[in-house]
């Protein structure tokens, strides 16, 4: 099972250009960081899958979706495996360094009460669908259902120490809620032909199951005091390792790209549904797939390189075990390598989700979130940025 990658090639595209693109790339980091002063403290809660997730899953004892082992962490601080599926920060973690505030601890890391439940929390669990069967295989895992039970209880703890319902609507309310969820209902749902919902579905219907389940959950989190969400739509999932293997040449599966792009759009439909119908909801579409699409059909451009490593699985158990339920995990030497790579395993490194963040906020808002924050130190914020008050406008 070959790995595909992203090398980066600095001799070919010369030293100018590298400068270039450091330039390009800092400023694009920067973009939509606005002065304006505030008081607040930003809060964040994000919900999602593997993506996103930053240990969740280590505190099940019978998940089978862990990244608790080498290679996984080193490219993070400390070089070791931290319960993220990459070799360093997710997506989260950088949107968190930009805003000036620390990465939200996963929820299953803190006490019921924790006062840590104030500052923001991280529900996302690697392995977890918009459907509460998605990743059966996996035994344990937090569907997006269980993650908003953990919020509806998070919010119970922040009313009792705010003092009353009405202090904890208002915390709520201004709170920012990041969610990338929907991978794992193709890649470890749909797309596979041993699962009851790949044979019982068409597309359509299927695609129609995840839109209207996903509307229910939205509307339950506005029940619950969220305002300011943000659904981060689907990369081009045909072009993941685990999907381009199942073609002749390693190119990437069309049909399910075109998939991903009726999702994406019906999403986006469901947001401006949502934003009509329910009272104050300021939810917001993320929208990168054209640009991470672009990233590996032109990778040049981007002074980088295709390449192809086969697989060697480690001797781990669940390593073993995961890269036979869909080569979850990073599984070769390759992933010992640090420096510019596009995937991990079956996931996004580092530098591919910076690029996403970047040629995110690159591109036009389909609506500003103003978001106050006051900043204070962090270890992965340049110290001059920590000087900034702003506010991100993300999109």
């Amino acid at each position: 099972m070959p790995l595909c990658y992203f090398k980066h090639n600095e001799k070919k595209i010369g030293e100018k250009k590298m400068a270039i693109l450091r330039i390009e790339l800092t400023i694009l980091m920067i973009v939509g960081i606005v002065a304006l002063a505030s008081s607040e403290s930003l809060v964040t809660f994000i919900f999602g899958d593997s993506l996103t997730e930053v240990g969740n899953n280590n505190y099940m004892q019978y998940s089978l979706a862990k990244s608790n082992f080498p290679f996984y962490g080193i490219d993070y601080p400390g070089g070791q495996p931290t319960g993220r599926f990459t070799n360093g920060r997710t997506i989260g973690d950088i949107i968190s360094a930009k805003l000036g505030i620390p990465s939200p601890p996963a929820y299953l890391s803190l006490a019921p009460n924790a006062d840590a439940l104030l500052k923001g929390v991280n529900y996302a669990s690697g392995g977890a669908g918009i459907l509460n069967d998605t990743g059966l295989y996996f035994i344990q895992r937090l569907s997006f259902d269980d993650q908003i039970k953990n919020f509806e209880k998070t919010r119970e703890a922040i009313k009792l120490k705010l003092g009353g319902d009405q202090a904890a609507e208002k915390f709520c309310n201004e709170a920012m809620y990041f969610i990338g969820i929907g991978s794992n209902d193709y890649v470890n749902n749909y797309l596979q032909p041993f699962l009851a919902d790949a044979q019982q579905y068409t597309h359509d219907e299927f695609v129609g199951l995840l839109i209207s389940t996903l509307d229910q959950q939205l509307v339950r989190l506005h029940q619950l005091g969220a305002r300011k969400m943000v659904f981060h739509g689907l990369g081009p999932l045909g072009c993941i390792p685990s999907q381009r293997v199942k073609s002749r040449n390693g190119q990437c599966l069309k049909q399910v790209n075109q998939w991903i792009l009726e999702f994406n759009s019906k999403v986006q439909n469901l947001v401006s549904s949502l934003n009509r119908h329910l009272p104050d909801a300021q939810l917001s579409f993320a929208d990168t797939y054209q640009s991470v699409l672009d990233l590996i059909n032109n990778p040049t451009t981007y002074g980088t390189s295709i390449e192809l490593e086969g697989l060697r699985s480690p001797t781990h158990p669940a390593a073993m075990l995961t890269r036979a339920l869909e080569g979850y995990a990073c599984l070769t030497q390759s992933c010992a390598k640090t420096g510019p790579t596009t995937f991990f395993g079956m996931h996004s490194t580092l530098l591919m989700l910076r690029m996403q963040f970047l040629l995110k906020n690159s591109s036009p808002p389909y609506f500003r979130l103003r978001i106050h924050r006051r900043p204070h130190q962090h270890p992965l914020i340049d110290q001059s940025q920590q000087q900034k008050r702003g506010s991100l406008i993300l999109l």
